[in-house]
């Protein structure tokens, strides 16, 4: 008898390699799996629900909807008259005991210091804002 000396394992031997194909597949279907299941991010800023306050004092408020500007400077604006951050929460707490409750648009310019912008948000938590939306987010995309 003859020995062969080729590697086509045409006579039966068993095969030394280990398959791969399998557990590459199996991986890929689990690397499927955990990009579906990761959860979506969304950008949101918790407001907690209001409580009513007695208030007798009228500030400037508007029944369906507030404008709150900050400038670049810092600069604090509601419907266009500057205040600070205890006259905002004044007429934040107003608006909230309004029926219906106008919304507030917090309009931001893209070169704001975010410590003010993050002022004027921790305001707004404390005052329980319900109907609050962000105005000209896409002028952001041409800030960087």
């Amino acid at each position: 008898m003859a020995m062969q000396t080729t590697s086509d394992n045409e006579s039966g031997e068993p095969m030394m390699d280990i398959n791969t194909t399998p557990l590459i597949d199996v991986m890929l279907v689990l690397l499927i799996m955990l990009i579906i299941t990761i959860p979506v991010q969304t950008h949101a800023v918790k407001l907690d629900l209001p409580v009513n306050q007695a208030n007798n004092t009228p500030p400037p408020v508007d029944p369906i909807k507030n404008v709150l500007s900050i400038t670049a400077n810092g600069t604090v604006t509601w419907n266009g008259t500057g205040v600070n951050l205890d006259q905002l929460r004044q007429y934040l707490d107003v608006s909230q005991q309004m029926n219906p409750i106008p919304e507030l648009h917090l309009q931001p310019e893209p070169e704001a210091p975010y410590g003010t912008v993050d002022e004027v948000l921790a305001v707004t938590k404390r005052a329980h804002v319900e109907k609050m939306g962000f105005i000209g987010n896409e002028a952001y995309m041409k800030a960087f």
